[in-house]
């Protein structure tokens, strides 16, 4: 949703900046604690946009007793705040929502989390992707600390106007045609940027991401040891080259000359998981029909997808079960992915005609409930390791400054090994 990122929105915010945000701890509520009159208050913890302030209305209204406090925050600040408070052993919300990137690391806490077995999510199981059920199980299968929402996917998102005043096509087809490689991805960025002197990706580190989603191996082995040569090495080699290519806009996600980029013009592309089409319809509500969707260089790959979970210190557990329950039902799941994009973890929903048929307008009419779908059911995820979230923000700090020219492209890669394997043992 993540990611995010959804998230990622779910995105990863990339650079310094991200974990010292204020928005992660006390981020955006709407209410502040149990209103009385015996009405429960039921906090949930997230980042970017989930779809739920509708179905906050819609859950309040059939369930008087309940009112719910929607928190958005800052995608590594949430992660971070999570583990303050359950270290802590008091503060975390009713339901706290855990990116894949960050699974590994909580799940390995799986004592300070609310066993779903028992409260009967069990007969979710054949529900979900078996590798998305499998995320969220602890290591001896006795545990399930989430249900979850949504799966990454990945495609390219691009706007047509820009492409065209370039001299580039338009049509999704013969733009995806355009990039079946990296390589040549980043030999079209050098067109349009000989064209238009205008950059063509909007950071690096969202570069990298994705290219790194791709690979067999990512930052951790199965046995939880850094391989750092496999997978990070190929994202990162490919990711200096693009901005030595002077590609790179250099924007930190979810940060307000980001947001701003997807309505100036500022970049032309970016990597585009399911989570992402809700941040950019309403970040950019002006820029309706000039987005299209094409096909991710490389083929196929994940980015993001998150969980809800129950920490085990909250006031109100049984309520918050009902409320999570409820939030990943079909109905619910498919007016998520119709409103912002995330596209469920329950792959019967896929051939729903609410999902099957739906092509987004605000995206020039693409068939995103073919397109993500797709992706989803022929995906082998990669091993996320416990340190997987902390890495990642590491090697992204790296990136950041081969962007803003305070490291040499040539000393980068010693330094992102060094920075990751610090980040590993912490």
């Amino acid at each position: 949703m993540k990611r995010s990122w959804s998230h990622w929105a779910r995105a990863a915010v990339a650079g310094a900046v991200g974990l010292v945000m204020v928005a992660g701890c006390s981020g955006k509520s709407t209410t502040d604690s149990d209103a009385g009159d015996g009405v429960v208050t039921l906090k949930i913890n997230f980042w970017g946009d989930f779809g739920l302030q509708d179905l906050k209305t819609r859950y309040e209204a059939d369930h008087p007793n309940v009112r719910i406090q929607l928190n958005s925050g800052e995608y590594n600040a949430q992660h971070e705040d999570l583990q303050k408070k359950l270290v802590a052993g008091s503060g975390a919300a009713d339901i706290a929502a855990i990116d894949e990137g960050f699974m590994v690391q909580f799940r390995s806490q799986s004592d300070k989390f609310v066993n779903l077995l028992d409260k009967g999510a069990g007969s979710y199981e054949t529900k979900y992707l078996p590798w998305k059920w499998k995320q969220s199980l602890s290591a001896d299968g006795k545990t399930q600390i989430g249900l979850g929402t949504d799966v990454g996917g990945l495609a390219m998102c691009y706007r047509t106007d820009l492409f065209k005043a370039a001299g580039l096509p338009t049509e999704r087809d013969q733009v995806s045609a355009l990039w079946p490689t990296w390589d040549t991805f980043i030999e079209v960025g050098q067109r349009y940027t000989g064209k238009t002197n205008k950059k063509f990706i909007d950071s690096g580190t969202n570069l990298f991401n994705p290219i790194l989603g791709q690979q067999p191996v990512g930052f951790y082995n199965e046995q939880d040891q850094l391989q750092m040569e496999q997978g990070p090495k190929v994202a990162f080699d490919y990711t200096v080259k693009a901005i030595q290519a002077g590609l790179s806009a250099n924007l930190a996600s979810f940060q307000a000359d980001w947001d701003k980029g997807f309505t100036s013009g500022s970049f032309a592309v970016l990597a585009c998981p399911a989570w992402m089409l809700g941040h950019i319809k309403d970040t950019a509500p002006g820029t309706q029909g000039k987005w299209d969707i094409a096909a991710v260089p490389g083929g196929g790959g994940n980015w993001g997808g998150s969980f809800l979970t129950i920490p085990k210190q909250g006031k109100h557990v049984d309520e918050a079960y009902k409320l999570l329950e409820w939030l990943v039902q079909p109905e619910q799941q498919i007016e998520i992915f119709k409103k912002v994009g995330n596209l469920p973890s329950q792959p019967a929903l896929y051939a729903d005609p609410a999902i099957a048929d739906f092509k987004n307008p605000f995206f020039n009419d693409a068939p995103v409930g073919q397109i993500f779908p797709r992706m989803a059911q022929g995906l082998t995820p990669q091993y996320l390791g416990r340190k997987n979230g902390p890495t990642r923000v590491a090697v992204e700090n790296v990136i950041t400054r081969v962007q803003n020219k305070t490291l040499k492209p040539e000393a980068a890669w010693a330094e992102a090994v060094k920075e990751a394997e610090q980040a590993g043992t912490s």
